[in-house]
C-alpha cells in the first residue's frame, strides 16, 4: 500500500491536476502556460468539491496544467475564452 502511495505521488508534475474525487484537484498551480500551447482550458468554480476556482489547462500533448486562476496571464485567458464564447 505505501509502494502504490509513493508511486502516485513521484507521479505528480507541478501544476498536475489530481484525480476526480470531491476535493481540490489543483494542489500545486503555474502562472500561465503560451496560449499556443494550449488545446482547452476548464474552470471549475468553488463549491462543496472544493472552496477556489480551478483552472485546469489541456495542452497539446495532452497533459493537464492547473493555472493559478489570480496570475494575470491567467486572468486574460480566461477573459480571452469567455469573448470567444459570447461570440458564437
Amino acid at each position: 500500500m505505501l509502494l502504490l502511495l509513493l508511486v502516485a505521488a513521484g507521479r505528480r508534475a507541478a501544476g498536475a491536476p489530481v484525480v476526480n474525487e470531491l476535493r481540490c484537484q489543483c494542489l500545486q498551480t503555474v502562472q500561465g502556460i503560451h496560449l499556443k500551447n494550449m488545446q482547452s482550458v476548464k474552470v471549475t468554480p468553488p463549491g462543496p468539491h472544493c472552496g477556489q476556482t480551478e483552472v485546469i489547462a489541456t495542452l497539446k500533448t495532452g497533459q493537464e496544467v492547473c493555472l493559478n486562476p489570480a496570475a494575470p496571464m491567467v486572468k486574460k485567458i480566461i477573459e480571452k475564452m469567455l469573448n470567444q464564447a459570447s461570440a458564437n
